[in-house]
This record gives C-alpha cells, sequence and structure tokens, in this order.
C-alpha cells in the first residue's frame, strides 16, 4: 500500500483457534489444579542472550535453602537439592505465537514460551527428582550464562516450537517425558561442552606453570613470552591466572616457593644468597631479599638459619 501505514499481518483463523486452544486445555499462567504460582521475575523475556543458557534452581525448597543459607550460613553447604531446574534459553518461535505467550503445565514440567521480536525466550522446568543427572553435578552450569553450541540450539528451538504447534493433538502424559528428556539432553551436552571447556583452561593453566617452573632462573621469563610459548594470545594467558595474582604475581610466588627449598636443602647451605636468588630468577640479592621478606615474613637468612636449626 503506497502512502499509507502498512496493514498489521492478521493471524490466520486456523492457528488463532489452534493457540487458543492450546491455552485453555493445557493452562495459562496461574490456571488449572496443577499450577504454581508466578513467583516475582517468573517472567522469561530478556533473561538470556541469544547463544547462552541459564541453568538455576526452582521450587519451595530452593527458596528455603537460599534463605537458610543467608540466615546460617553453615548450611550453604547442605546437600539439599531443590525441588525443580529451570532452564532459560532463546529460540524462534512459531511466527503466529500469542503476544502474551503460551504455556504448557503439567505436575512435574513445564514450558513458558514467550516470543519477543525475532528470537524469543523457552522457560523449561522440571523436576530434579525425573532426571538422571545430579543437582550436584549440575553446578558448574548454575546461574550464569552459559555459551551453547548451535547445534544444540538448534535442535531445542526446533522441538520446542514443533511441540507449540501441535502439543493440542499429543497426549498430555506422552509430553512430560518428552519435556524431560529434552531438558535432559540440553542439560547433558551443556555440561559436557563446560567441563570440556573447564578441562582445557586447566590444561593450559598446567602447561603455563610448568613452563614457568622450568625457566624461573631466567630473569628476563614474561608473559609475553610464556604466551609465545604456549601459542597463545597474551589476554588468554593473563585469563588463565585470574585468580588476582595474574601472570607476574604466579612468577613471582614460584620463585619464592623455589627459594625455600632450596635455603631449606642441607646440600645446599653452603650456597650464599645471591646464589640462590639467581637460580630463582632474580635480578640480584638485594630484590630478592625485599621479596622474599615481603611474602615469607623473614628474611632469606633467618629464614634458612630456622628451618636448618628445626631439622
Amino acid at each position: 500500500m503506497q502512502g499509507g501505514a502498512a496493514r498489521p499481518r492478521r493471524v490466520p483463523a486456523d492457528l488463532e483457534r489452534r493457540f487458543a486452544a492450546l491455552s485453555a486445555a493445557l493452562g495459562s499462567p496461574g490456571t488449572g489444579p496443577d499450577a504454581e504460582p508466578e513467583q516475582p521475575g517468573s517472567e522469561v523475556a530478556g533473561e538470556v542472550a541469544a547463544g547462552y543458557l541459564v541453568v538455576r534452581a526452582s521450587g519451595a525448597s530452593a527458596a528455603r535453602v537460599a534463605i537458610d543459607a543467608i540466615r546460617q550460613p553453615s548450611l550453604a553447604k547442605a546437600k539439599v537439592e531443590p525441588d525443580q531446574i529451570q532452564l532459560v534459553m532463546r529460540a524462534s518461535l512459531p511466527r503466529y505465537l500469542p503476544a502474551a505467550g503460551v504455556s504448557l503445565r503439567f505436575p512435574e514440567c513445564s514450558l513458558r514460551a514467550q516470543p519477543a521480536g525475532r528470537h524469543g525466550t523457552v522457560l523449561l522446568t522440571v523436576a530434579t527428582s525425573k532426571l538422571s543427572i545430579s543437582f550436584g553435578e549440575l553446578r558448574p552450569l548454575l546461574f550464569r550464562p552459559v555459551p551453547v553450541e548451535r547445534p544444540l540450539q538448534t535442535l531445542f528451538a526446533a522441538a520446542v516450537a514443533h511441540l507449540l504447534v501441535v502439543a493440542e493433538s499429543l497426549d498430555q502424559h506422552g509430553i512430560k517425558p518428552y519435556l524431560t528428556g529434552l531438558a535432559e539432553l540440553v542439560l547433558r551436552s551443556a555440561l559436557r561442552t563446560e567441563l570440556n571447556r573447564a578441562d582445557a583452561i586447566a590444561t593450559r593453566r598446567r602447561d603455563a606453570v610448568e613452563y614457568i617452573k622450568e625457566n624461573l632462573a631466567d630473569p628476563a621469563l614474561s608473559a609475553d613470552r610464556i604466551a609465545d610459548a604456549l601459542f597463545i594470545s597474551r589476554r588468554r594467558l593473563y585469563q588463565l591466572f585470574d585468580d588476582g595474582d595474574g601472570v607476574s604475581g604466579r612468577i613471582r610466588q614460584l620463585r619464592i616457593d623455589r627459594a625455600k627449598e632450596l635455603l631449606g636443602d642441607p646440600a645446599h647451605a653452603v650456597k650464599g644468597i645471591g646464589e640462590i636468588s639467581r637460580q630463582c630468577g632474580f635480578a640480584n640479592a638485594a630484590h630478592f631479599s625485599r621479596t622474599f621478606r615481603k611474602v615469607v615474613g623473614e628474611a632469606p637468612r633467618d629464614y634458612r638459619d630456622r628451618v636448618l636449626r628445626d631439622q
């Protein structure tokens, strides 16, 4: 149409009836005998970025554990599993999904789809007891955005979209294990990827530490040299040592550890402090003594005398 505003696209009557019947049959939020009361912050739109998964505990027991952990910190590590696990992920939803979204609710699981522009948000809730993977095993995924590989994103989006369109004609008791199985597949796949990523980081960190130990005696040892040796960027190297001390802090600590070993070994008792400092990569004995005293709390010579005396 020229010279005027575009007319809104009308939802086909058959799809409109289908989604209306779906909401009526399966329950809208807060309706039905098995529906759970909506909790503050339960809206799914905008909670997670595209390409990421958020896993969180849900249910009455999760709230009780959180409250008890605040009141009594000693309970924070209690092995209490929440009633439910929630998965939040962005997904391509059917084009004609009602603006208010659609909810499928059952006693032990539920699916909430909320359209929001190009990608909607899906909240899948399942009973923890129905999963073959324990809550403790899921801790690496909890309460933080976890990157999800594209194949898993595509599978999840397709499964949800197809289910929303045909759920009205399916057996409700059959949908429950389907949703639980979908949740299990996503959780296991995401956990495997995350553990592999964590293991890769740990392996890289071990390689970096090993290289540092092998080259401690070199005063020119630096972050750039370590990164080059490991074929990684300087930025990536610093990510491996994001524990607060950084790369230089780890080098300094490893040098001090080496110095303590040499100072406490009777076989090296005849070596002077200057020679010990050179073997540990310090520029000079004065710098070594200042650093050693700052880290250990006593001078290198005093440390050696005390340790050798106590042996």
